[in-house]
């Protein structure tokens, strides 16, 4: 009998059914073997050699892959297709010295046809991906356990340093200072009501030019005299210019087009989005169909679809809507320089697997994500939408030639449009009938409209715009976009205010003096050129050895100096909503030797204080904090912040999000590695490993 390991039992269940009995499958759960939990375990005195230790949780699962292997005929090594999965499939061989004759089999998507076909081309594991993630885990603890306790000692214990979260922290932090430092400009839009007697609805038209010259308005005084030379004219169509334009299909999804999408278009946050795609690519309990995946590999920088996917979505195309939105040939979407591609974009493993078809047989935010993949890539391989466009220049003559234009579009052929559309856009505004203008043409003016407006600064990242502000700056990689900024916000180093995120003052901080003592660190251009490095590693150009010796002796030379230089940087105390019942002040919230409690910070002519009943984590229901609170009769319980608004209540302590089996709540159980969360609906059952982060670590989102 052959053995086949992969990371988790959803994966293995998945597979399990489409082998015969000759072929047992069974999970690691991941990593076996790590860095160790309380110490660096880095010898940088002989080339930064990692120390790797048996995972505490893993000794049971340990003991059983070494029974399973004993009595197995032949290994092979299934984890993901990425570094991190030969990374895992690595540290297996290693553990139980396997022999690496050809023990490494990896497929895109969990179908009968591609594992089967996976076991017939097994591989040697590849050490280039290997110490791709190595150079990664390596520079993620260096930096995590040499800055981490310089940020406690200079702002307030308990605080930690992330390579790749730092620098998106400091996205973070400069687009609010920009809000800040924002000064308005003024500006006027100049508009005009202009009727043709054969044409039935009143068109407007906006001003651009004077004698044929761009004209940018930023004052009153011009405003008016725009506005009164334009009424004094003589309104004619100057030029008319139709023309059919082309909206092109977007790529199928990528890792960070489907969190943006999703975050937009479903309210889903990268989390969230990662935690259902994961299901999807895994497997899921189907109804009639038994342990299922739907989905393609979900941590992918690509937009290359097989060809065989796209004959499957042409012939798709040309039954469910006709022969014309089916493009003469596929379509290719060019990669970005950045991009692996060493898989296919996010598809469906099969489009006979309809969204409607399974609606009834999915959790509901298991189904709208699904859909949402789905029609994204069916409208990736359709013909283009096609536009009518019509722009006219209408002059006002009179002492000057005052400019306007008059644009509009209707749509002419919906294309990929009648599958799929995007986050933000929207058809319905431009169904309207085209004018009948000709050059030359007279109008009659009907009204004239001048509006004073003032810029606006740029607005504060969301969940979709952070993620797609680190891709194109190259911070991260697709398994790290939705981690990264979990872990910031779990460090209370941003917020939210509604959608949108900005830093809070520990977080101001915390990023002030990592710039002031890692620059380097902290520069966008060099944690992308880093990421660069990693892809060399992994392409076989450079050792990993010699990536962390460049970066290596600078960093060492500035945490000394930073150890070195005594300054501290203090926080204001955070003031609570909470009045003081002596002398009537806000009651702001410090740390003692037991932790944090609530004080008047009129002290020491008033001593009032009080425990402080601080969030403990995020409400499943609102997104607001959750308070963990005390009864009469001494019992803990937990309650949302938002109450009457929002009337969360719960005896355990609650996981941040919904079970995306069942949709029920969750709670939060164990510590270190064995933390996870448990649906309370025992009929359902789900339960998932949430690993806590360790202090400082960046680590892939697995």
């Amino acid at each position: 009998m052959d053995l086949i390991i992969v990371e988790s039992p959803h994966k293995a269940k998945t597979i399990s059914k489409y082998l015969g009995r000759q072929y047992t499958v069974m999970a690691s759960g991941g990593h076996i073997r790590d860095l160790p939990e309380h110490r660096m375990g880095i010898d940088v005195e002989h080339n930064f050699k990692p120390e790797y230790v048996i995972t505490e949780s893993k000794k049971n699962i340990i003991e059983s892959m070494r029974k399973a292997i004993g009595k197995a005929d032949k290994v092979y090594l299934a984890s993901d297709p990425d570094r991190e999965g030969e990374a895992i499939s690595w540290h297996i061989s290693q553990v139980f010295k396997l022999a690496d004759n050809d023990i490494r089999i990896e497929f895109n998507e969990i179908s009968k046809k591609a594992v089967l076909a996976a076991l017939q081309h097994p591989r040697k594991i590849n050490l280039n991906l290997v110490n791709a993630q190595q150079a990664r885990r390596v520079l993620d603890r260096l930096v995590g356990y040499e800055v981490s306790p310089i940020l406690s000692r200079k702002i307030k214990s308990g605080l930690s340093a992330g390579r790749v979260q730092s620098v998106a922290l400091k996205m973070v932090v400069d687009r609010e200072r920009e809000i800040r430092n924002f000064v308005p400009e003024e500006y006027w839009n100049i508009s005009a009501i202009l009727f043709k007697y054969d044409v039935p609805a009143m068109l407007k038209c906006d001003f651009n030019d004077i004698d044929g010259k761009k004209v940018k308005v930023g004052n009153k005084e011009l405003a008016d005299s725009i506005v009164n030379g334009s009424k004094a004219g003589k309104w004619y169509a100057d030029s008319v210019k139709r023309d059919t334009s082309v909206s092109r299909p977007h790529p199928p999804f990528t890792t960070s087009t489907m969190q943006q999408d999703a975050a937009s278009k479903l309210n889903m946050t990268p989390v969230q989005v990662m935690q259902i795609a994961q299901q999807l690519y895994e497997g899921i309990d189907i109804p009639g169909m038994g342990h299922t995946a739907l989905v393609t590999y979900i941590r992918t920088d690509s937009t290359r679809v097989s060809a065989e996917a796209q004959n499957e979505a042409l012939a798709y195309i040309r039954g469910t809507y006709g022969d014309d939105y089916a493009p003469a040939k596929p379509n290719v979407y060019k990669a970005k320089s950045s991009a692996q591609d060493a898989h296919e974009a996010i598809r469906p493993i099969s489009l006979s697997m309809t969204p409607e078809s399974l609606k009834d047989k999915l959790q509901k935010n298991t189904y709208r994500l699904y859909k949402l993949i789905y029609d994204r890539f069916v409208a990736s391989q359709m013909a283009p939408a096609l536009y009518d466009t019509l722009t006219v220049h209408i002059i006002s003559e009179s002492d000057k030639n005052y400019g306007y234009v008059l644009k509009g579009k209707t749509l002419k052929f919906k294309g990929w449009q009648a599958a799929y559309m995007p986050a933000g856009e929207n058809n319905d505004k431009d169904a309207k009938t085209l004018p009948n203008i000709k050059d030359g043409e007279d109008f009659t003016l009907k009204e004239m409209k001048a509006e004073q407006k003032f810029t606006t600064p740029p607005a504060r990242f969301t969940d979709a715009t952070l993620v797609k502000g680190m891709e194109d700056n190259g911070i991260g990689r697709p398994s790290t976009y939705a981690a990264t900024i979990s872990v910031i916000s779990k460090r209370n180093y941003i917020e939210k205010d509604g959608k949108f995120i900005k830093p809070t003052e520990l977080g101001e901080t915390v990023c002030d003096m990592l710039v002031k003592y890692f620059p380097n660190i902290m520069d966008v251009k060099f944690t992308s050129d880093m990421e660069l490095n990693l892809d060399r590693i992994e392409g076989g150009g450079v050792q990993w050895e010699k990536i962390i010796s460049d970066f290596y002796p600078d960093f060492k030379k500035r945490c000394a100096m930073a150890r070195f230089d005594g300054e501290k940087m203090r926080l204001k105390p955070e003031e609570s909503d909470e009045v003081c019942p002596n002398c009537g002040s806000k009651l702001v919230v410090r740390e003692g030797r037991y932790g944090k409690f609530l004080a008047c910070p009129n002290y020491p002519h008033c001593k009032f204080t009080k425990p402080y009943e601080g969030y403990v984590t995020t409400c499943p229901v609102c997104g607001r904090g959750v308070s963990r609170k005390v009864s009469k009769k001494g019992n803990v319980f937990y309650s949302c912040s938002g109450y009457p608004q929002c009337d969360f209540i719960s005896w355990d302590l609650p996981a941040p999000v919904r079970c995306p089996k069942c949709g029920g709540f969750m709670k939060q159980a164990g510590k270190g590695e064995k933390h996870r969360y448990v649906c309370l609906n025992k009929q359902c059952g789900y339960t998932e490993s949430v690993p806590l982060p360790e202090e400082g670590a960046d680590g892939e989102d697995k």
